[in-house]
């Protein structure tokens, strides 16, 4: 690692910690009683948090899954799905700390690594993946611009919401038909492209034109990402009532999206702070406090982050075994004489 890029993982966690103390200060959090809070929560909550959290990773498993089935070549291998589950797994549990579509791309790609074409199914995979949250994130958060422009509660937030979805659902065939028009009439406009430009082109085109954008797998990669979202907005609302916080659900699933597109472009070590900030701010728009919101924040990072390790190691755990015993039974079947 270079000089400047170590000073400015420091510069950045430095500015994590500075927001963090900023929320403190600005929300008059009371750490002693958030630590209490979080110490009080029961066995019960915590364990529907990490069903939840593998329930999220299950459901980002089988959208990367169905991308990998048209992206590897016929003599690359299949990962089975615990291993494809442990590798996203460790990615999300790691985008808490770093950021997450580098972190869960990289822990997919080194994952990958013994099936063949890593780079192009761990991180174009992955990044082709999470490009539909980033759009379901974009749809839900002008329903929730709508719902606050208008000053309306759940009933509009939620009828904007499905509104929005449906809508984008019935223009995938549509908007995938003009994609690769267009892509087809401006390759076709280009002269002869040579070297570099004509690659690149050629790369596009075929990307344009391949399974990726097929239509049935655009709105499968489209509906896992709304049910994932549903996932995080119901782990939200447990977060809060493990530690005794009353906030509407409808407010949660109005504010996520906001902190889901923050993640995108946040330059702290997994939006650490920059969340937390946009989170406790898009719900005091809708009808929550700010401390109250900050509190929560807080403590769902903290509850979430324990969750997604319990999970990662869980599942290594899980997979190790499953290696060793087949190891195991594998090498006793080939000890085992044959009878003359």
């Amino acid at each position: 690692m270079s000089v400047k890029r170590a000073l400015q993982l420091v510069a950045s966690f430095g500015l994590s910690v500075a927001l963090l103390a900023l929320l403190v200060k600005i929300a008059k959090i009371d750490v002693r009683l958030t630590l209490q809070q979080l110490r009080a929560v029961s066995w019960i909550a915590f364990t529907k948090i990490v069903l939840l959290s593998c329930l999220f990773n299950l459901l980002s498993t089988e959208k990367w899954r169905s991308i990998d089935a048209t992206l590897r070549r016929p003599k690359d291998s299949v990962p089975s799905r615990a291993d494809s589950f442990a590798f996203t797994s460790a990615g999300v549990a790691l985008g808490i700390f770093l950021p997450a579509q580098f972190a869960v791309a990289t822990a997919r790609t080194l994952g990958t690594y013994f099936h063949g074409g890593a780079l192009r199914r761990g991180t174009a995979g992955t990044l082709y993946e999470q490009s539909f949250d980033v759009a379901t994130a974009c749809l839900l958060a002008v329903a929730s611009a709508l719902t606050w422009f208008y000053k309306g509660g759940g009933l509009m937030w939620t009828i904007s919401a499905v509104s929005m979805l449906c809508v984008a659902l019935v223009a995938v065939g549509p908007s995938v038909r003009l994609i690769r028009w267009l892509a087809a009439k401006s390759f076709v406009r280009t002269v002869a492209p040579q070297g570099r430009i004509a690659a690149i082109l050629r790369s596009l085109s075929d990307l344009l034109h391949s399974d990726l954008l097929n239509t049935g797998l655009v709105r499968r990669l489209l509906g896992l990402s709304v049910a994932r979202f549903a996932v995080i907005v119901v782990t939200s609302r447990e977060t809060a009532d493990a530690i005794g916080l009353s906030i509407p659900i409808w407010s949660m699933a109005a504010a996520i999206p906001f902190v889901m597109l923050m993640a995108v472009v946040a330059f702290t070590p997994g939006g650490l702070g920059m969340n937390e900030f946009t989170a406790a701010s898009a719900l005091s728009l809708f009808g929550t406090a700010f401390t109250i919101g900050a509190s929560w924040t807080l403590a769902n990072r903290i509850l979430v982050t324990i969750s997604y390790f319990v999970v990662a190691v869980g599942a290594a755990a899980i997979l190790g075994i499953r290696r060793v015993t087949a190891a195991k039974w594998g090498s006793a079947i080939e000890e085992r004489p044959r009878c003359s």
